[in-house]
């Protein structure tokens, strides 16, 4: 109870622009004088909050004000990508303090892959500078699919090899510190109700678009994992029934209508681009995704046909999707999404208005990320930050047998 009730006043504090008085959090939180004072004191001297001036201009004494100490602790994010490895370090108002990235190798070994990340990691935090007391944990950003109780990558499409690797553990030994897996497009989400102000309130949708597409699903300000952790994969919704044929028997797939490698296919087949057939690595698809893309801005009729034709088929998986959860916003956003965002944001919204069920009842809006494209590792680390400043009733159980042990200390006071 006394983890959850310091959660509660963290996320008061956290939420407010200007931060929160004493008194002030007795009303927002329902707790107790007594309670406020035991709690923030701790937090006072733990470093995590700091006093931030006082106010008042009526009779009775002038209130002290708390905000977030940014400088009080930090958190590490990995996003592992199929083309780049994305680090960052964030403090705790989720800014971002120190960044790096490095190409993921052609040669997709899990021990190498983890050996180098652990290498950037242990360079990031020297060259910060932040004493590793201070860093509350890493959070990891991987695609799925992934087994959140044993902290494992379980066998992603773009990461050949990847059969269980135990991905949490391994970075948490090789780091010394506590580590968070999640998946890549639900840290995205995460990241988007840390940092991207007003489209990550509520409840909404992020598209994630990178290598592969997937969805992060917010409700009502919580964040939707499913019964393993794995909600969000839409590869297999049909948005063009007389597509290509998919892997899984059906046609017109996410999976091959809508994806990066896909509609570099589709312009090598219509001639946008020479068809090389030389490589399908994910390196290529992001050169050659690239490359059509700037034809499409350079006015390659062709090329920006194949570009409006994706922003069609995705709008339909859009509506899916608003439709099924009823959402106030949908966002767009991941490494990719810079490239297509003058075509999706001018074709999905009037799309999505005809497609959408209750388009008389409620409006619906659709933007891009405000966090941008390191959303995925900005994300990893959020998680961190989440596990230690939001609410979370589940610690109000005295046992629970799907809680994560190397999670249970990250950031704590």
């Amino acid at each position: 109870m006394a983890d959850f009730n310091q959660s509660v006043i963290l996320d008061a504090i956290r939420r407010s622009a200007t931060g929160l008085s004493r008194v002030e959090l007795v009303t927002t939180t329902g707790l107790s004088p007594q309670t406020i004072s035991n709690i923030t004191r701790r937090l006072l001297d733990n470093g995590f909050i700091e006093e931030a001036g006082k106010t008042g201009t009526g009779p009775g004494k002038p209130r002290t004000m708390l905000r977030l100490n940014p400088g009080g602790r930090y958190a590490l994010g990995v996003h592992i990508d199929p083309t780049v490895v994305t680090l960052v370090m964030l403090d705790l108002h989720g800014s971002v303090v120190s960044r790096s990235s490095f190409s993921t190798p052609a040669v997709m070994d899990p021990n190498l892959i983890i050996e180098q990340i652990v290498a950037w990691l242990v360079q990031l935090i020297d060259d910060s500078g932040v004493p590793r007391v201070r860093i509350g944990g890493v959070g990891i950003a991987a695609p799925g699919p992934i087994d959140n109780l044993l902290g494992t990558v379980v066998d992603p499409p773009h990461l050949h090899g990847w059969h269980r690797v135990p991905l949490r553990d391994a970075l948490q030994a090789g780091v010394g510190l506590p580590a968070i897996l999640d998946k890549d497009v639900t840290a995205s989400a995460i990241a988007e109700m840390w940092a991207g102000g007003e489209s990550g309130l509520g409840s909404f949708a992020f598209f994630y678009l990178g290598t592969g597409i997937g969805v992060g699903l917010v409700m009502r300000d919580e964040v939707v994992r499913g019964s393993s952790g794995n909600a969000g994969e839409i590869g297999h919704i049909v948005t063009d029934p007389a597509g290509p044929p998919c892997f899984c028997g059906l046609r017109g797939c996410i999976a091959v209508t809508c994806m990066p490698q896909s509609l570099v296919q589709e312009a090598e087949r219509l001639g946008v681009l020479d068809d090389t057939s030389v490589a399908n690595d994910t390196r290529t698809v992001d050169s050659r995704f690239t490359e059509l893309c700037a034809a499409a801005e350079a006015g390659n009729a062709t090329a920006i046909e194949i570009v409006e034709r994706s922003a069609v088929r995705m709008s339909k998986a859009v509506a899916v999707i608003a439709n099924l959860l009823d959402v106030d916003r949908v966002v767009f956003g991941g490494p990719f999404w810079s490239r297509l965002s003058d075509h999706y944001l001018r074709r999905i919204p009037e799309l999505l208005e005809e497609l959408r069920a209750t388009r008389s009842i409620h409006r619906i809006s659709v933007s891009g990320s405000a966090v941008g494209e390191d959303v995925g590792a900005i994300g990893a680390a959020c998680l961190v930050l989440d596990h230690a400043l939001a609410p979370n009733p589940r610690a109000l159980l005295l046992s629970d047998e799907k809680a994560e042990p190397s999670e249970t200390n990250a950031l704590r006071p």
